[in-house]
């Protein structure tokens, strides 16, 4: 077989479509509508990735929908169409929601508070089916040792966790002052003190 039928086979193999193109914008998008809308209705727990079983998940996720986004089709043309499709329809949903901030607020959902004042709040933590150990290791994480030193911990709708020290009280910061204040002239008069009876 001569070499340039050889060659035309295999870029015929490389860029040829195994699917209609408008199978190949369909698949990614429905897929990509069906991830979103499953994610914002199972919490934000597994965007937090807070064990390791939540990790499993999102990383099998990508291969479970590989062949739903490509089909039968596994040349390079498709595999493109496909990832412009992702892109475009991502891009499209983050501008339009970017333009309408409510609607983003009601896709995303609210931020849920699940320390306030140092206080540990049960429900909000029922709710994202988050136990008192994985919020301490996510304490941990951020540099806390212990709930004491938070003021607040929020879950944003992202799956990142926002976490407020708790700050000294007014009267704490004032007392610190003036004993700074009293040691530093403690200090001098030492030293006067010294001179003097060197003197």
């Amino acid at each position: 077989m001569p070499d340039w039928l050889v060659s035309h086979g295999m870029w015929n193999a490389i860029f040829a479509l195994g699917a209609p193109v408008v199978e190949k914008i369909l698949r990614p998008i429905l897929v990509y509508s069906f991830l979103v809308i499953s994610l914002r209705v199972f919490g934000k727990r597994e965007l937090a990735q807070l064990n390791p079983f939540d990790l499993v998940v999102l990383l099998s996720l990508s291969n479970t929908v590989q062949n739903a986004i490509i089909g039968n089709d596994n040349s390079l043309t498709g595999g493109l169409i496909g990832a412009f499709s992702l892109l475009a329809v991502n891009y499209l949903l983050v501008r339009f929601l970017f333009r309408h901030r409510r609607l983003d607020e009601v896709f995303e959902g609210e931020p849920t508070v699940l320390i306030e004042h140092g206080q540990i709040i049960e429900q909000a933590l029922a709710s994202e089916l988050l136990t008192t150990v994985e919020l301490m290791t996510v304490l941990h994480r951020q540099g806390f040792d212990s709930l004491g030193e938070v003021e607040r911990c929020v879950l944003e709708p992202g799956g990142t966790f926002y976490i407020q020290r708790k700050m000294p009280a007014t009267e704490t910061l004032e007392h610190d002052q003036v004993m700074r204040t009293l040691n530093e002239l403690k200090g001098k008069l030492d030293t006067l003190l010294q001179q003097h009876g060197g003197g």
